[in-house]
């Protein structure tokens, strides 16, 4: 067995450079600031890559299955007997792939923000927060407990908050930041009690144990049932609702447009292909729990991410702002991968939902971080984020158009792509296991090639828009990270996922299955021909059909007024109904019934202060009077 005990620097050199950084950035040049942040990433990615080929082509034979090992863990905390928290390192199949996700992507939005952020004021804090990020998430996924995942959990939602929010003096920027914070504040208030009630049954955090088929969390599953559903299904449908939150489903996404306040490559490092898949990720890394104890807990996440997917889909069809139908398309696509978790079985072909939703998260990986990378590369062109500002920039940007193209046709499940690969699986899967979310997914599929389409002909296409400057192709430090992003878009497929992660660590046949694909890829280039005959050249073709869905295109627009009804839930019902009683309540009975034991005890020292005069004449009347008035009572009572 190979020493894998320097996977522990893959932790260190990300935390090394925040310290360094965020300590001493201030007092190098920014330039060097941000040379040191790449170099960790550089070589934290070759320690990730080195990992992942010694686990599965050296340490395990083909064929062979892959088995979970520490390595490396302390004990923490010891809470009873049994029951004891550790910080440590799980090697295993899908955190080493998450591995790859983030390490590839951390590194490919340091060498980008070298270009996109050149001259911005606080370069230096920007590189420091990327390598916190970077500690933060490399934590969660090789995390050996589910409470060490919790504690890095929330450390990349600290993490995220600095980096919405690093344009502070942006008020825009500060609201996003809050929002995304307490929004997903609440989502963790579930996860945390999830852990609580998984823990107080199984008395263990530790993942090995809680998964294995002869854990207490299998073989002792049950316990007192609440509305139908045993203790631990609650506890699993808890633990969803955290991963709902960091992963914005509905209806906990309100957040993710928002965060596009923060810089570009944040949007492509954290809320495109690391930090929301982390929902993804912990249903994966408790998924034998959920299959085998608690299969309606997987049905919510089925249903949920179904959902979730075609809501996202539709709004996305409706914005101008290109960020947030990226953002909209990135819920639509962790919706994909929730679902393919939902239907999944355990164990062998059954397992094919869990390893096309892992699959999926690998693919998007790239191609989102490719899509958000390219946005940015034309918003440094343009100074505009709304695509109604654009058009006909293929000339003008001829490296970011062709990626971006790539992207939009990978999305859009065009094969031999890696899209096509990972999204046919999903479909796959919940064509076997739940017929209607796999018309959901299907009709998903046509929309997403639209609205990425739709995009793609509104930036590079359409009517020439008269701009200020003539735009430009982005430097070299933007424009190789989408070259290196593009080919992983289009080679990733190709990757044997159902040999590498599995629900039960065990290869399975996997092929093309063209009763789905096929119909999935004409969907697919309808999507992409309505598109084109709406948006490549100016037509009126788009006002006339957003006029023809009348109230419902205009619901869509505004994103189905879900932020207003939470203004309306807060402040209405919350504010008003709960806030207020509670604190006039605290203030008028609490308060005040303290204040009246101040104001009596008040009075009361006022009333015998004078028994502290210090004279001697007043004191010695007092003892002989309280001394003559005791042998009385003794006399004559006793």
């Amino acid at each position: 067995m190979i020493d894998y005990t320097y996977t522990l620097l893959i932790l260190l050199i990300p935390l090394a450079v925040f310290l360094f950084t965020g300590l001493a950035g201030h007092k190098m040049k920014p330039v060097v600031s941000g040379l040191i942040g790449t170099t960790g990433l550089f070589v934290v990615a070759i320690l990730s890559y080195l990992t992942a080929i010694r686990y599965f082509w050296t340490d395990h034979a083909a064929g062979t299955g892959y088995t979970s090992l520490k390595a490396f863990e302390l004990t923490w905390l010891n809470l009873t007997d049994k029951l004891s928290i550790h910080l440590g390192i799980l090697l295993d199949p899908i955190s080493i792939m998450m591995l790859i996700v983030v390490s590839t992507v951390s590194l490919m939005v340091h060498i980008y923000s070298l270009g996109y952020m050149k001259g911005e004021k606080g370069f230096a804090r920007f590189y420091a927060f990327l390598s916190l990020f970077s500690f933060a998430m490399l934590g969660l996924v090789l995390a050996t407990n589910i409470f060490q995942m919790y504690i890095f959990w929330e450390l990349v939602g600290v993490s995220s908050y600095l980096l919405i929010g690093f344009y502070y003096e942006k008020p825009s920027a500060v609201s996003a930041s809050k929002k995304a914070f307490i929004v997903t504040r609440f989502a963790d208030l579930g996860f945390l009690i999830g852990i609580l009630m998984l823990s107080f049954m199984t008395d263990t955090f530790d993942f090995q144990t809680l998964v294995s088929p002869t854990g207490p969390a299998i073989t002792q599953a049950g316990g007192a049932a609440f509305l139908g559903l045993s203790a631990i299904t609650w506890a699993l449908i808890l633990i969803f609702i955290g991963g709902a939150g960091k992963s914005a489903m509905f209806p906990l996404h309100i957040w993710l447009p928002d965060a596009m306040e923060g810089p570009t490559p944040v949007s492509a490092l954290i809320h495109a292909a690391t930090m929301v898949v982390a929902g993804v990720y912990l249903i994966a890394r408790l998924f034998p729990v959920y299959s085998m104890v608690a299969p309606d807990a997987l049905h919510v996440v089925a249903w949920v991410g179904g959902l979730s997917s075609l809501f996202a889909a539709i709004i996305a069809c409706t914005q101008t702002d290109i960020k947030r139908v990226l953002a909209y398309s990135t819920m639509s696509q962790i919706g994909y991968m929730m679902l393919a978790m939902g239907v999944s079985g355990y164990g062998g072909h059954d397992g094919l939902g869990f390893m096309a939703g892992n699959f999926h998260l690998f693919t998007h990986a790239m191609f989102k971080a490719l899509l958000f990378l390219g946005a940015g590369a034309i918003i440094h062109a343009v100074h505009s984020n709304d695509m109604r500002d654009m058009g006909g920039l293929r000339k003008y940007l001829p490296i970011t158009h062709i990626t971006f193209l790539i992207a939009c046709l990978t999305i859009a499940g065009i094969p031999p792509l890696s899209g096509f690969f990972s999204k046919d699986e999903i479909l796959v899967a919940a064509f076997h296991h739940n017929l209607p979310l796999f018309l959901i997914e299907f009709a998903v599929a046509g929309l997403t090639a639209f609205y990425m389409f739709r995009l793609y002909f509104s930036i590079f296409w359409g009517k020439e828009t008269h701009y200020h400057h003539t735009p430009h192709e982005a430097p070299y430090t933007m424009t190789i990270p989408l070259m290196v992003l593009a080919f992983g878009s289009v080679f990733a497929g190709f990757l044997p996922f159902n040999e590498l992660v599995t629900s039960d660590g065990l290869p399975f046949e996997a092929h093309i299955e063209y009763a789905v694909a096929i119909p999935s890829v004409l969907i697919g280039i309808l999507g992409i021909v309505v598109a084109t005959l709406m948006y490549r050249k100016v037509s009126t073709a788009p006002v006339r059909l957003a006029a023809g869905f009348g109230h419902f295109y205009t619901w869509a627009y505004h994103k189905f007024y879900m932020d207003e009804v939470y203004l309306f839930v807060t402040h209405k019902i919350l504010f008003n109904l709960v806030s207020r009683p509670v604190a006039w309540f605290d203030r008028h009975i609490v308060d005040g019934f303290m204040n009246l034991i101040a104001r009596t005890i008040e009075q009361s020292a006022y009333l015998i202060k004078g028994f502290q005069s210090g004279r001697i004449q007043q004191y010695g009347f007092v003892f002989i009077t309280g001394t003559i008035t005791l042998v009385i009572i003794f006399i004559y009572i006793w």
